[in-house]
């Protein structure tokens, strides 16, 4: 019989936060298929966590996930659920295609609220289409102000909602890196030999690379994840499950990679141990049932008031034990961890180590062996 904890560490292991992680962040992005990243700093340190490379300021080539941003490997967009994620740059296109349509449908209420009608939409993609086209790119400042020269702003949140709408479609995405942001370029330039997959093609893949990078998860989970329909997880169950494990839960069929268990058996000691993740974590995030690593009576305390901004979390044996934030600045910087009900003394003496270990995106490269922020068991 699995346990809830059984599935926490599982999916640590499947996730690669507990053990060895990806050589590459490229790698990393490709197994998760897509990671949460309206926090863009967040996002760069989720991607960071799952590797052994240097992540940050490497140069092109060197493995880490600026380089891979601004070699155009990794792209980031909103493939689901209306929210920006990290993916592989050529799944992104074959991604869209599932889900575009759906959400284009559900906005059309948020567009009239807007006052955003289809000639406004095709003068923004004009206008966007002549700023970047070329090879060319822009920040989103730059491409706003484009767009409020021409008129077509004045109205809070239509800025951003014309450029999700274009992104939808597909014309646009954030490519390269510009200090602590990304520049906009259009998506058939930057990512010029994306995955051509047919419908039913497309469906497997996400499954099976859904359940593999985050299994074990329930077909439910997977539904909420990708926004995906009822038949539409059936047709793509229909071919990938016989290349995934069934566990059951609690009565409920919980599918996953079949190597993940070995690998948890290989790296028991490092999932039992003590993590810092930041906020919209995919360990959390990837999940529509998170009551495997987050006790519900404790949900509030990572979002609090359910306003969708989730905290970051300590994580120690699979169990999210509590949150922390960045204190100080310079040789004073640390960490403050707030325990839902009181940190053990073994997360108490692993938490100055795992702040000082923890891969910042917005300062200098740190060497492999310090960019895990994970302590082992003791």
């Amino acid at each position: 019989m699995t346990t809830l904890q059984d599935v926490a560490r599982l999916r640590l292991a499947a996730q690669r936060i507990a053990g060895p992680g990806f050589v590459t962040a490229t790698e990393a992005v490709r197994w998760l298929t897509a990671l949460q990243a309206q926090d863009y700093p967040g996002a760069l340190a989720s991607v960071m966590l799952r590797t052994d490379t240097d992540t940050d300021t490497d140069g092109p080539g060197a493995g880490g996930i600026r380089a891979a941003l601004d070699a155009g490997e990794v792209v980031r967009s909103w493939p689901m659920r209306g929210t920006l994620h990290l993916v592989a740059a050529e799944d992104l296109g074959w991604m869209l295609a599932l889900t575009t349509d759906r959400l284009l449908a559900g906005a059309a209420r948020r567009r009239a609220q807007l006052g955003i009608d289809e000639a406004m939409i095709a003068r923004a993609g004009e206008l966007a289409h002549g700023v970047l086209a070329g090879g060319r790119s822009a920040t989103r400042a730059e491409l706003m102000g484009v767009w409020d020269d021409a008129g077509l702003l004045g109205v809070k949140q239509r800025g951003y909602h014309l450029l999700w709408h274009l992104s939808q479609r597909g014309l646009t995405c954030f490519g390269p890196t510009d200090g602590n942001e990304q520049r906009i370029v259009l998506l058939d330039e930057w990512v010029p030999a994306p995955r051509r997959l047919e419908r039913e093609e497309a469906l497997a893949e996400w499954v099976l690379r859904y359940f593999r990078g985050h299994g074990p998860a329930t077909r439910k989970d997977f539904m909420w994840w990708t926004k995906l329909t009822a038949k539409d997880t059936s047709a793509g169950l229909a071919v990938a499950r016989e290349q995934l494990e069934a566990i059951e839960v609690d009565g409920v069929e919980h599918l996953m990679d079949p190597s993940t268990s070995q690998r948890l058996a290989e790296i028991r000691d490092a999932a039992r141990g003590v993590h810092l993740l930041p906020g919209f974590d995919e360990f959390l995030l990837g999940y529509q049932d998170r009551r495997a690593s987050l006790p519900p009576d404790f949900a509030d305390r990572v979002v609090p008031g359910g306003n969708g901004m989730f905290r970051a979390t300590v994580v120690a044996d699979g169990t999210v034990v509590g949150t922390w934030r960045r204190t100080g600045k310079g040789a004073r910087r640390g960490v403050e961890g707030e325990p839902f009900t009181s940190f053990t003394p073994a997360v108490r003496r692993a938490l100055p180590h795992l702040a000082e270990s923890y891969p910042e995106p917005t300062t200098a490269a740190r060497a492999a062996a310090g960019a895990r922020a994970t302590a082992a068991a003791p």
